[in-house]
């Protein structure tokens, strides 16, 4: 299958940010009233989707947009010491070259996201940022119509079993990467399209 549109999430896909996430996780349960994970806990939770994380750590649903513009502002003080994963630059600007329409979906404001992409963001055409947890599908329609890019060729590729949720809602195909907050297996089981376990096979499958 040729995919013309790829549409890519940031956190765990392109920026190395689960360390930053972790480390910051105790204060944002602490001052939202949620349960904190426990360090021995982690992997366990990688293996969740996110409606089941919440329930687990019984995050309030009402404080849902105080903990996202929460994160918001923590993610912009910290960008500097979240890095993007190695060979982001190189493969974007590649893909770019090569005919395929890149954009970018996100939860995070879209000025995070151009200072976390750096020179990078000059490859990514299209930017759909401020998704709600759950409002990725739509984000990744708004980008469909941007691109008039059918459906069928256009792939979403994520790092969650939320996104792999999104794509589906919205009609496209899922590309899932091994290398960010969900675990492999978790992954796995939404049955994607494309799975990639290394930066360069982004650029292998798809260009």
């Amino acid at each position: 299958m040729t995919y013309r549109l790829a549409i890519f999430d940031l956190d765990g896909t392109l920026a190395d940010s689960f360390p930053w996430f972790v480390g910051i996780m105790d204060q944002v349960a602490d001052r939202h009233g949620f349960e904190p994970i426990a360090k021995e806990d982690i992997e366990t939770v990688r293996g969740l989707g996110a409606r089941e994380i919440i329930r687990r750590q019984r995050v309030p649903i009402w404080r849902m947009p105080l903990i996202a513009a929460d994160l918001r502002r923590r993610k912009a003080r910290d960008l500097g010491s979240i890095p993007l994963f190695p060979g982001v630059e190189a493969m974007l600007g590649s893909l770019a070259a090569r005919g395929v329409v890149c954009a970018l979906v996100s939860s995070d404001a879209e000025d995070n996201v151009r200072r976390a992409l750096g020179v990078s963001a000059r490859s990514v055409t299209h930017f759909a940022c401020g998704a709600a947890l759950f409002g990725k599908a739509k984000k990744f329609r708004q980008v469909l119509r941007r691109t008039g890019i059918p459906a069928h060729q256009a792939i979403a590729i994520g790092d969650e079993v939320r996104d792999a949720e999104a794509a589906v809602k919205a009609g496209i195909a899922f590309g899932a990467v091994t290398w960010g907050y969900a675990t492999p297996e978790a992954l796995r089981r939404t049955r994607p399209a494309l799975v990639f376990e290394r930066m360069d096979e982004v650029l292998a499958k798809l260009g």
